[in-house]
Formats: structure tokens, C-alpha cells, sequence
């Protein structure tokens, strides 16, 4: 008989890795769920996100902390972190192990993120919290700002040695030319 194992989406890629000044680790999340509310439910979702100490977030928006966090990442959808919720009057489906999340801190970060998405990464224009459903590179990604210097990439699982792969070269690069 096969005997199955759970295993992070990052096992076996040798993280954290540090370059120059950034580093890369993966964090496995509780829990993640995809939120969207029906049409004209909008406010009931914001109320049962309510109940979990979070709120519907607007576009670009984190509403909570790292704990438990709602994160827009697109139209009429948000993905919930860390906080078990299941509000009436939307479609909601767990995304926990559908999903890789690294995170990348150091004063290098932006540096290292600008060479793989296609947005302004300046704090001015992508402040903290925030997100942005984006690129990275050649695979699409939910890019969510935390704090001035720490960013989290959530990739599909079934792309996470890609993701890893990119942006520890793009690591390197940063901190060849420091």
C-alpha cells in the first residue's frame, strides 16, 4: 500500500535562502479561502467578515494583520488568511493547499521583485498593506505588500520551484551588483 505524506509546496527547495539583502522563505498558512459575494450580498459578506475581526477589502487592500487577513485580489473576490469563515451569500472554497506563499524580506526586496513584476513597487504607489494581482515573471501571482520591506508571492503550488527558482536568481542579481 502507498503510504501518502503531506508535504509544504516548497519541500525540498532549500528555503530560506539569503542573498545581498534579501531573503526568501515559505510560510505555510492555517488556512486560505476564496471569498466572493453574490450580487447585492456585498454588505452581509462584510458583516460576517466582520464577525472575524476582518472587513471586505477594497482593490489593492489588506484588511486585518498577519494573523488573520482579508487580501482583494480581484474583482468581487478576496482571499481570506488564517480565519475560518464560511459567510451567506457567497461562493467560498478553501484554497489552502491550492497555493504556495513565500515570503520576501530585506532592504532588497523591491529591488529583487522589480526585476519579475510588471508594477511601480514604490512605497507611494504600492503602500503597506496592500496587493496587486500581477505577474511574476511568466506565471500569475498574488503579490501582497505586509510591511515596508516584507512581501509575501502567492503562487499556485503547482508553480512553486518556478517561483523559487526566479526569484533566487533574481536574488543573485541584486546582490552582484551590491
Amino acid at each position: 500500500m502507498v503510504r501518502l505524506r503531506a508535504e509544504s509546496p516548497c519541500a525540498g527547495l532549500d528555503l530560506p535562502q539569503t542573498a545581498g539583502g534579501a531573503t526568501l522563505s515559505e510560510i505555510v498558512p492555517e488556512r486560505i479561502v476564496s471569498v466572493m459575494p453574490f450580487r447585492g450580498r456585498e454588505g452581509d459578506v462584510d458583516t460576517a467578515l466582520a464577525a472575524a475581526g476582518l472587513g471586505w477589502p477594497g482593490p489593492g487592500e489588506v484588511v486585518g494583520g498577519d494573523g488573520a487577513a482579508a487580501v482583494w485580489s480581484g474583482r468581487g473576490q478576496a482571499m481570506v488568511f488564517g480565519a475560518e469563515v464560511a459567510p451567506d451569500g457567497a461562493a467560498v472554497t478553501d484554497q489552502s493547499d491550492a497555493w504556495a506563499v513565500l515570503r520576501l524580506d530585506g532592504p532588497d526586496a523591491a529591488a529583487v521583485l522589480a526585476r519579475l513584476v510588471p508594477l511601480d513597487l514604490r512605497r507611494r504607489s504600492f503602500a503597506a498593506p496592500g496587493s496587486a494581482r500581477t505577474l511574476l515573471s511568466h506565471q500569475p501571482c498574488l503579490l501582497i505588500r505586509r510591511a515596508a520591506e516584507t512581501w509575501e508571492i502567492c503562487v499556485f503550488r503547482s508553480m512553486a520551484e518556478t517561483a523559487v527558482h526566479e526569484i533566487l536568481r533574481a536574488m543573485a542579481g541584486v546582490a552582484a551588483r551590491g
